[in-house]
């Protein structure tokens, strides 16, 4: 591999750093919690899920139109939750997104469940969740979009 190579690819591998994650609200209601009226567990990435749709709207895209514009998606490859604290039926949380990792096709997300009624927040919930950007017909990986994270953003 030529040294030019090895920066793209260095490059391509850039880990984000950006010191104020995303945050997004989310109330906890009753379709949220099972019979003890605490948060089911799987609704927790239903939760991280919201919170990173949120961040590419903050970002300028939405992704019906990135679908049928341009044919790319997401598409979570995997998923990694730690669960600290439950939360219930009627709390406030704040549900954090931030990117860890960036590479030509894809981002790792780092996310966090916060507990948002007090002063002292508690984490409820980590997280990492990676994503994929797809050809919409094909499924195959894509390169993602260019007003996505720019390259000034990015630390090596």
């Amino acid at each position: 591999m030529t040294s030019d190579e090895q920066q793209r690819t260095r490059a391509d591998e850039a880990v984000v750093s950006d010191p104020s994650p995303f945050s997004w609200p989310v109330r906890v209601y009753w379709e949220d919690t099972d019979a003890g009226g605490i948060v089911y567990y799987a609704n927790y990435l239903k939760f991280m899920e919201r919170a990173r749709s949120e961040w590419l709207r903050a970002q300028g895209i939405e992704q019906g139109p990135l679908q049928r514009e341009q044919g790319i998606i997401f598409v979570v490859v995997s998923a990694e939750t730690f669960f600290q604290r439950p939360a219930r039926y009627g709390e406030l949380l704040q549900v954090t997104c931030e990117v860890e990792k960036q590479t030509k096709a894809s981002l790792t997300f780092k996310q966090e469940v916060i507990r948002a009624e007090n002063a002292a927040s508690e984490v409820l919930v980590t997280g990492r969740v990676r994503v994929a950007c797809l050809d919409a017909e094909k499924f195959r990986p894509r390169a993602l979009p260019d007003n996505l994270l720019r390259s000034e953003r990015a630390v090596s």
